[in-house]
């Protein structure tokens, strides 16, 4: 592996009673109070034919995998690589990009279907089902917790779902407007976080390998000025941990590492990850000093029998 290495700087009762909204840098911080054993496993066989892309990870030394395939989730235990099923899907679904709340839900984004998911991460039961879409010609792909909504990227449309968390309110569609240009038959709007000021949200385009801010007010998109490197190019997941943001670009099997300046208008390339047991990673989650990375395999064969792993690099 060769890294640069940067600096960076049960489930809730879904009544009319709000939570106060775990943000991606307390979520951050949380996965950060624990540190990985060296024992710990670095590398994690998924089940064959699982077709993986999302990963999330929450506060305890757990990771979540979703599947393409049929929609299922699969829990990983960080300490031991055990794994089980924990939610068997169904067929004509599938669960992309997805990520654990602090009551213990996960949101999961549907892709083709249109949907945004809930899923308890204790038990695997479905909770519920939200239509963003039409159930064809649009691909919901990856999603950030923010505030009262969970937000979720449409990589064939040009905008943004906001659903409710904790069961409270409608869904809210943002179109993307501003800077953006939805470009026909490419992968467009991809991984989303907030911004470090908690203000406004970053998308990633992955083509032309573009980052932009979003405000969450107006849906105005404004392109992130890059230094130290042209594009981020095939950008999938993105993680954020205060101002240093990791864009996984997944066909070139590295992570790009950037500062955010304070209003996220510019960032400068401060380090790339690799490492030699990437095949076409997507996305990304952290728990201590590690980031784990689902190796999605888009170059390969996608059977039933096709092999998959998620691996872990030190950070």
């Amino acid at each position: 592996m060769t890294r640069n290495r940067p600096r960076p700087s049960r489930r809730a009762v879904l009544g009319a009673a709000a939570v106060t909204a775990l943000t991606p840098a307390t979520a951050a911080a949380t996965a950060g109070a624990a540190t990985p054993r060296p024992t710990w496993p670095t590398e994690f066989p998924l089940p064959d034919g699982w077709l993986p892309e999302g990963i999330t990870i929450g506060a305890r030394p757990y990771a979540y995998f979703g599947s393409r395939a049929h929609g299922g989730i699969l829990r990983t235990d960080l300490r031991t690589g055990t794994s089980r099923i924990l939610h068997p899907g169904a067929p004509g679904t599938a669960s992309i990009g997805l990520k654990l709340d602090r009551d213990g839900l996960l949101y999961v984004a549907g892709g083709g279907a249109g949907t945004a998911r809930i899923v308890d991460a204790h038990t695997g039961e479905l909770v519920h089902t939200y239509r963003l879409t039409a159930p064809s010609g649009q691909f919901v792909n990856d999603v950030v917790l923010h505030e009262d909504r969970a937000w979720f990227t449409d990589s064939r449309a040009p905008v943004l779902y906001g659903v409710p968390r904790h069961g409270v309110g409608e869904v809210r569609e943002l179109p993307l407007t501003g800077a953006w240009e939805q470009l026909p038959d490419v992968i467009n709007a991809n991984g989303i976080v907030a911004t470090p000021d908690n203000r406004g949200l970053i998308v990633v385009k992955s083509t032309p390998g573009t980052l932009y801010r979003v405000s969450l007010r107006t849906g105005k998109a404004a392109e992130i000025a890059l230094a130290g490197q042209d594009s981020v190019v095939n950008g999938d997941g993105l993680y954020r941990v205060g101002r240093t943001l990791y864009v996984v670009q997944n066909r070139l099997n590295k992570v790009s590492v950037w500062h955010l300046n304070a209003t996220s208008t510019s960032a400068t390339l401060t380090g790339t990850i690799t490492d030699p047991r990437f095949d076409v990673p997507t996305t990304a989650a952290r728990y201590g000093n590690r980031l784990y990375l689902v190796n999605a395999r888009f170059t390969s064969p996608q059977t039933p029998e096709t092999t998959f792993t998620a691996v872990a690099v030190d950070i």
